[in-house]
Order: structure tokens, then C-alpha cells, then sequence
């Protein structure tokens, strides 16, 4: 991209400078900057409300505000403007975290932007997540190489980033988790997954083993197959909503589970028809049924599900208890030997 290429340069000028050098593009002549507003310090920037600290980033350990060197603002603004933010932009990242190192804000900021980020996003994203910049920058190049390999790079990132930016400080095994679930229990193909962490990011979020039931209960109790899984977006939706809305349309009769020929003796309403449109319209168009119906049946259907919850825990305790037993009689054996001998 154009304006990736034309910040390299002048990104390698300022990483060659010693730490307190003073940066060209804060000079007031020369450069072909010298018309550009004067460039605010880190105290200017700080607006009322920018400068809480956000809570402490799990994987570096704070030791509090670290004080820039001379000239380290200017060459901060400088480095970032060259990469295409704008005035404004630069502004606001310099008020995001006060204490952030200067070299370390450009570093994440740039592995970010060689991402296909654009800054206005990226703004967003590190406005609403500001602990990003605490990140070491190797821990974030080591990510954004793992991110790349699962071909979420090419501008994918920009919904990731937006709607789940803590994928940059979970720990590795919690997305290989994600990652296996959808690929070793669900089986979908590589580029399936791409989609769907592209598409639906909030499954970074979720329990394996909940989405992995979600995956189940679309597959076997709708019969809905992995490219319409992909196709509708189903896993962004909780299964509190699918269940609800599955489970009242089949028994208003308005849906059955398809046999193994994916045969139904009724045509079954589309997915986008049950579950990406409002209650409202889901219940005047799909449903064909009153709100205070659904209210009563959900109400229902809440109490089914607990009581089949309740059910299934004493057959846990039972489990237990056995144990516990055998663990005894295990025990009272072994008393008896010693007092034999």
C-alpha cells in the first residue's frame, strides 16, 4: 500500500537516532513540513478524560510512567504522521497512554499498520483497548505472525481488532483452544475458520466446550451443515437465543429437523429469518405469533431446561458418592489387613 511504503523510510531514519536526538520533522523549517501545525507535547495532549490509566497489562509487568527523553514527542508525532495519520489522530494516540514508552507506541503501532490496518481503526481500537501499547513489541510481532498464518492479515484484522482486541493479550493456548475446537471437534476447513474468527470474533470469548455444543446443536438438532454454519454467521449468536426461537418455531410446527437425506416434510424458514432480525419481526414473519406467546413460552422453556439441569446433577452426586463409598470400603480392606497381620 502506498502509504505503507512511504512512512518505511523515515520510520528507519528515526529508529537509527539515539533516543534523545531531536527529530527532523519537529524542525520549524525544512523537511516540506514546515507548513503542518506545530505538533502538541505529551502534556498538551492529555484532554480531560484520556488520561486514566487503564488497568495493567497481564503480560508486562508496570513499573509505572516512564518519564521521554528530550525531543521524544516530536519524533513520535513525526514517525506517525509519515504513516499516514492525521494531526488529529496523532493527538489522540499521544493522550491514549501518557506513561507508554515512545519507541514502544511506534513499534506495536507499526507492526499494527504493516497488519493492513488503517489509522482510523486502529485509533479506535487502541482508544477503547489503551493497554495494547503496554505490549511488548515482540510479543505483538509474534502474534500478528501467528494472525497471519491463520490468513486473517489483508485488512481481516480490522472487524478482529474492533470487536475482540484482547486476541493481541490472550495467552497462545487459550486461541489454540478456539482454533482446535473449530477445526479438530467441528471440522471446518481452514479457510472456514478464517471466516469465522473474521466474521463472527466474539468465539475467541466463548468456552470450548460451549461452542463446541453450539456447533452440535446447529449441527444435529437443526441440521444445518458447516457451510451454512459459515455462511449465516450462526456462532455469533448465543445459544440462549438459538434455542429459544428453534425450540418455539418447532413446536408451533413451523420447523423440523431434517432426516438423514436432509429431507423435511415442511419447508423450514431461513436461518437469517430466525435468528439475524428482530424479535419483533422474527415473531410477525417467522413465527407468526404474539409476543406475550413467546414470552410465556420462554418463561416455559427457561424452567424445562433447569429442571433437565437438576435432573442430571444428582446422577453426578450419585457418581461422586459411589466414590466416595468405594474410596471407604478401599480403606476399611485396608485396616483389616494391617490388623491381620
Amino acid at each position: 500500500r502506498t502509504w505503507a511504503r512511504t512512512w518505511a523510510p523515515a520510520w528507519a531514519r528515526l529508529a537509527a537516532q539515539p533516543r534523545g536526538a531531536p527529530s527532523p520533522t519537529a524542525a520549524s523549517s525544512g523537511g516540506g513540513r514546515g507548513a503542518s501545525p506545530p505538533v502538541q507535547t505529551l502534556e498538551d495532549a492529555q484532554e480531560p478524560g484520556c488520561g486514566v490509566r487503564a488497568p495493567p497489562c497481564p503480560l508486562e509487568k508496570q513499573s509505572g510512567p516512564a518519564a521521554p527523553g528530550p525531543g521524544a514527542p516530536g519524533e513520535v508525532a513525526g514517525a506517525l504522521l509519515d504513516m499516514g495519520f492525521s494531526d488529529e489522530h496523532v493527538r489522540g494516540l499521544l493522550s491514549v497512554w501518557p506513561g507508554a514508552q515512545p519507541r514502544q507506541l511506534l513499534d506495536v503501532v507499526s507492526e499494527l499498520i504493516l497488519l493492513g490496518v488503517n489509522p482510523e481503526p486502529l485509533c479506535a481500537a487502541l482508544r477503547s483497548s489503551p493497554h495494547l501499547l503496554a505490549l511488548p513489541a515482540a510479543h505483538v510481532k509474534r502474534r500478528s505472525s501467528y494472525l497471519r498464518r491463520l490468513g486473517l492479515g489483508e485488512g481481516k484484522l480490522k472487524t478482529l481488532l474492533l470487536c475482540c482486541p484482547e486476541v493481541f493479550t490472550m495467552h497462545q493456548r487459550d486461541i489454540d483452544s478456539i482454533v482446535g475446537v473449530l477445526k479438530d471437534k467441528c471440522l471446518f476447513t481452514g479457510q472456514q475458520v478464517t471466516r469465522i474468527l473474521h466474521r463472527c470474533p466474539y468465539v475467541l470469548r466463548e468456552d470450548p466446550g460451549d461452542l463446541e455444543y453450539k456447533f452440535q446443536y446447529a449441527y444435529f438438532r437443526m441440521g444445518v451443515k458447516h457451510a451454512d454454519v459459515v455462511r449465516t454467521d450462526f456462532l455469533q449468536y448465543s445459544i440462549t437465543k438459538i434455542k429459544q426461537r428453534h425450540v418455539f418455531l418447532e413446536r408451533l410446527g413451523r420447523y423440523q429437523t431434517p432426516d438423514k437425506k436432509g429431507q423435511t416434510q415442511i419447508p423450514n424458514p431461513l436461518l437469517k429469518d430466525i435468528l439475524r432480525v428482530s424479535e419483533a419481526e422474527f415473531l410477525a414473519r417467522t413465527a407468526h405469533s404474539s409476543a406475550e406467546e413467546f414470552e410465556v413460552f420462554k418463561k416455559l422453556f427457561a424452567r424445562e431446561e433447569e429442571e433437565e439441569s437438576e435432573r442430571q446433577m444428582p446422577d453426578k452426586q450419585s457418581l461422586s458418592l459411589d466414590e466416595e463409598d468405594e474410596e471407604e470400603e478401599e480403606e476399611v480392606e485396608d485396616e483389616d489387613e494391617e490388623e491381620w497381620q
